[in-house]
């Protein structure tokens, strides 16, 4: 079983640098929506098992493109879900405030450097919000269909799926750079998770996704897929 995560591509929020959380009404900026149409060709026709996403409205946009014109058709029986899990950091008091405002602030060097410490005032737990984002990660990887589990997220959510599924503590999930529209791919099908890909934004996946699964024993390297 492969899991494929994907950011949501480039927000009104990103292009004024504001953190935005679970603010509604957040859509994606016109270079966002180019990101989305160009997923159009990039995952092709994937075959997927799931299709979980964040409840929030730029996720929706950045993957309904492709399951219009694509994926609905490739993949029937399949429908969105919107997973509550996947929902983006409850940030309390410092949404939709500037980060460069927020960097300034004394609790930035928790975040930075400590993050397994962090509790968003009137917010959240970065480490609650790992526990979560895992939870959607293993319901999704349960399903018996065939195909990838394809879950559209948010970058610190995807960031401490990555850390979780390497076995890196949370405080050194910063680490991990999640760009918008970027595609990151884990393999389940071994006894622990491998990284088969990480914060791609350029390259045409669907042979690459739907290959069919050789187990390969990795000493020196993978052999290429």
């Amino acid at each position: 079983m492969q899991l494929v995560l994907i950011r949501h591509a480039h927000s009104e929020a990103n292009a004024k640098g504001i953190l935005s959380g679970r603010i509604s009404g957040v859509h994606l900026s016109a270079t966002g929506i180019s990101q989305s149409e160009k997923l159009i060709t990039r995952l092709g026709a994937i075959s997927v098992s799931e299709l979980r996403i964040s409840p929030l409205e730029r996720c929706a946009e950045t993957i309904t493109p492709w399951w219009e014109s694509i994926g609905k058709k490739s993949n029937r029986g399949v429908d969105i879900v919107k997973d509550e899990n996947l929902i983006e950091v409850d940030y309390g008091k410092w949404s939709g405030k500037k980060l460069a405002i927020l960097s300034g602030h004394k609790l930035w060097k928790t975040v930075q450097n400590n993050p397994s410490a962090m509790y968003f005032p009137s917010g959240e737990g970065l480490a609650q919000m790992q526990e979560r984002a895992m939870r959607a990660v293993h319901a999704a990887i349960a399903s018996k269909r065939k195909g990838a589990a394809l879950l559209v997220s948010h970058g610190d959510v995807i960031k401490s799926i990555v850390a979780s599924c390497l076995g890196m503590h949370l405080d050194d999930f910063q680490r991990i750079v999640i760009d918008p529209a970027s595609v990151t791919i884990i393999d389940f099908s071994s006894s622990k998770p491998r990284l088969l890909l990480l914060n791609d934004s350029r390259s045409n996946l669907e042979s690459f996704i739907n290959a069919p699964y050789r187990k390969r024993n990795l000493l020196g390297g993978g052999g290429g897929k």
